[in-house]
């Protein structure tokens, strides 16, 4: 059985790790290619979320990202997947229909006081308990949103915002997936 780890802070921020306890990601070795599709996020905000991940990947010395229309049009069809049925933090499921493909980070928080920035800089801050060890397990409970943000391995993100009962949810797609147990990100 599939455990999914719900890390919850002041003002109702949560999130959820990239990758369940004891679930591997398998390494894709196909990126994918920019497409005309997109997420409803502005083109502003977009550039915001890989300047941000940019910045705190510059900070351990891994290589930049770049935005992927495709990865943005995944991840806001799982948003707004979220927004009609839960309105919950879930991650997509490893099979079936909404089948996993890449790195996913989900955010939620009130929209009144929190915005897709937010998300980056809520995952970011979880730098604090990184210690540098290999993933496993307890790195994924209090440091998954950090080390897929920093994953060495990742090249590209698509990010998608909805709205639903007055929460903003963000998801952010990665390729390559980091979070591979036994590795670290860089």
């Amino acid at each position: 059985m599939m455990k999914t780890i719900v890390l919850t802070i002041s003002l109702a921020i949560t999130a959820l790790v990239l990758t369940p306890p004891g679930i591997q990601h398998k390494r894709r070795s196909d990126s994918p290619k920019k497409s005309s599709q997109s997420s409803q996020l502005t083109p502003q905000e977009a550039k915001k979320l890989v300047e941000l991940h940019n910045r705190i990947r510059a900070e351990v010395g891994v290589g930049p990202v770049t935005w992927s229309d495709e990865l943005a049009a995944f991840a806001q069809k799982w948003a707004d997947h979220l927004a009609k049925t839960s309105c919950e933090l879930e991650h997509r499921p490893f099979s079936g229909e909404w089948e996993q493909k890449y790195g996913e980070s989900v955010f939620k928080g009130p929209s009144r006081f929190f915005g897709v920035e937010d998300a980056v800089k809520f995952w970011g801050s979880e730098k604090k308990n990184y210690r540098g060890q290999a993933i496993d397990s307890d790195t994924l409970s209090n440091s998954g949103h950090y080390t897929q943000l920093v994953w060495k391995a990742t090249k590209q993100i698509g990010c998608a915002r909805t709205e639903c009962k007055g929460e903003m949810l963000l998801v952010c797609n990665y390729d390559p997936a980091g979070n591979i147990i036994g590795e670290k990100p860089y």
